[in-house]
C-alpha cells in the first residue's frame, strides 16, 4: 500500500459525503483488493455450489452502499465496515430468497416419482446467523460491532480497537465474550445451525 493512499481514501470519502458521486468509482478503485478480499472471506464461509461469486457479492454490496453515499464515513476502517455490513446482506436476503423458492417449490411439486438428493447446503445457516447477530446487537450493541468488524471486515484487533475506541485487551476480551455467545446461540437454535 501507498504512503499516500491512507489520506487519498480520506479525501474521496469526504467527497462523497459531501455529495461528489465522481469519487465513488475513484474509492472503488483504491479498495478494490481490501473489498474483494472482504467478499472472498464471505463466500469461503458458504456452502458449496452457492450461487453467487465473490465478485457478484462485491458488486451487490457496492450497490447499497452507493445510494449511501451522502453519509459520512470516518475513515477507511468505518467504510470497509460498512461495506461488509452490506455484504452480510445481500447474503442474508440471497439466503431468503433461497429459502422462500424451495419452499415455493416444495409446494408446487408434491413428492412423487423422483426425488430430489437433499440439499446440503442449508439457507437456513445464514439466517440463523442473522438471527443471532440481530439479537446480539439488541442485548449489546458493542459487541456486534466488534462482531462486524472482526468477522464481517477482517479487521485485526489493533484496527478494530482504533476503530471503536477501545485497547487491543478490551476487544480481544469482548470478542471471546461474542463469539461464545453466539456459538452457544447456534448451537441451541431450533435450526440446529
Amino acid at each position: 500500500m501507498e504512503e499516500h493512499e491512507p489520506h487519498t481514501v480520506e479525501r474521496l470519502l469526504e467527497r462523497l459525503g459531501a455529495g461528489d458521486s465522481s469519487a465513488a468509482p475513484q474509492l472503488l478503485d483504491l479498495l478494490h483488493d481490501e473489498l474483494h478480499a472482504v467478499a472472498h472471506r464471505h463466500m469461503s464461509r458458504q456452502r458449496a455450489g452457492h450461487t453467487l461469486q465473490t465478485t457478484a457479492l462485491l458488486n451487490e454490496a457496492w450497490m447499497r452502499l452507493a445510494p449511501a453515499a451522502g453519509d459520512r464515513w470516518q475513515d477507511r476502517q468505518h467504510f470497509v465496515r460498512a461495506a461488509a455490513r452490506a455484504m452480510r446482506f445481500v447474503l442474508v436476503d440471497h439466503a431468503r430468497r433461497r429459502l422462500a423458492k424451495k419452499r415455493q417449490q416444495q409446494r408446487a411439486e408434491p413428492l412423487a416419482d423422483g426425488l430430489a438428493a437433499p440439499d446440503t447446503g442449508d439457507a437456513t445457516d445464514v439466517l440463523a446467523l442473522d438471527e443471532a447477530l440481530h439479537e446480539l446487537g439488541e442485548n449489546d450493541a458493542e459487541l456486534l460491532s466488534i462482531v462486524e468488524l472482526r468477522y464481517f471486515g477482517g479487521l485485526t484487533l489493533e484496527e478494530a480497537g482504533r476503530t471503536l475506541g477501545m485497547t487491543v485487551r478490551q476487544v480481544h476480551r469482548r470478542w471471546t465474550m461474542a463469539r461464545g455467545w453466539l456459538r452457544l446461540r447456534l448451537e441451541s437454535s431450533p435450526d440446529g445451525a
